[in-house]
């Protein structure tokens, strides 16, 4: 009634201006009204409905840093997923908190994912795979590297005792066993090493046929000289030739030379060494000078 006395006093030249404050401030009490619920539900369908008009190319213009770190280091993070997989949105239409993704939305099923506290070595997940290792750990690594943590659990030796970053300081990083121990010569070098040593199972020692004489020498040299100086058939031949694959591989002197003597004196003196004394010397002398 207001409205038409005002109307008819011409108090306004049009009602439409009223009317349209009226319904604003209808609309307004509406949204004070909403449940906050149900406001993040409208935030978060535009916040949807903008992703979708997203791509790569679109996030590249503000973040060419964090693109040239995907690019060169990104992994499977580069490969198998792109920006929009992660980040679900962009503040302010989505808080700042909801557009980093939990690691385990994605990583999940294997032991290493359950370990927890992921950016305590990933700390860049535009770089996944670039780590700073904590100091003494191990179980997140052999986690991951299942093979190397039983090699090195199931065959004891002082490599035991140690933690994974007490040797590997950087993810993949393998240092010289030189490093930290002594060669058995001054003419070995790390790879040297290695064609004997598995550095998880240092005491497991193998090796090839190809191996120098000179590398048992260097741990084995009294009896080196004496094989290089009796001047016998065995002193042509490199250790590996008789002690084949394995470290303290004696083989049978008969798997050579067979059964060379008469039955009758096999009985009496059954072992080759009785007589032979040794395989390196074979009873004689080693030659002086």
């Amino acid at each position: 009634m207001k409205l038409i006395h005002l109307w008819k006093e011409k108090r306004y030249k049009s009602i439409w201006p009223l009317l349209l404050l009226l319904l604003c401030a209808f609309l307004l009490s509406i949204f004070v009204n909403t449940p906050s619920s149900q406001k993040e539900g409208f935030a978060q369908e535009k916040a949807e409905k903008s992703i979708i008009q997203l791509s790569n190319a679109d996030c590249i213009k503000c973040h060419q840093k964090v693109q040239g770190t995907i690019d060169t280091k990104g992994s499977k993070h580069k490969t198998a997923v792109a920006c929009m997989d992660c980040h679900r949105g962009h503040p302010p239409m989505v808080s700042k908190e909801k557009i980093i993704p939990a690691c385990n939305e994605c990583h999940a099923g294997k032991p290493h994912y359950e370990i927890g506290g992921c950016n305590t070595c990933h700390s860049d997940p535009h770089a996944p795979l670039e780590m700073k290792l904590a100091a003494n750990i191990t179980e997140p690594c052999i986690s991951c590297h299942d093979k190397q943590g039983k090699e090195i659990k199931n065959n004891p030796s002082k490599h035991t005792y140690l933690s994974c970053t007490g040797c590997h300081s950087v993810h993949k990083e393998i240092p010289p066993c030189l490093n930290c121990h002594q060669p058995h010569s001054t003419e070995m070098v790390n790879k040297d090493c290695l064609t004997c040593h598995p550095a998880h199972q240092p005491l497991i020692i193998t090796y090839g046929s190809d191996m120098p004489s000179k590398h048992c020498a260097a741990c084995h040299k009294n009896i080196s000289d004496t094989l290089t100086s009796v001047g016998t058939k065995h002193s042509s031949l490199a250790c590996v030739f008789c002690h084949k694959e394995k470290h303290k591989m004696v083989p049978a002197c008969e798997t050579c030379h067979g059964t060379p003597h008469p039955a009758g004196m096999l009985s009496q003196f059954p072992k080759c060494n009785m007589c032979h004394i040794s395989a390196h010397s074979l009873g004689k002398e080693a030659k002086k000078g």
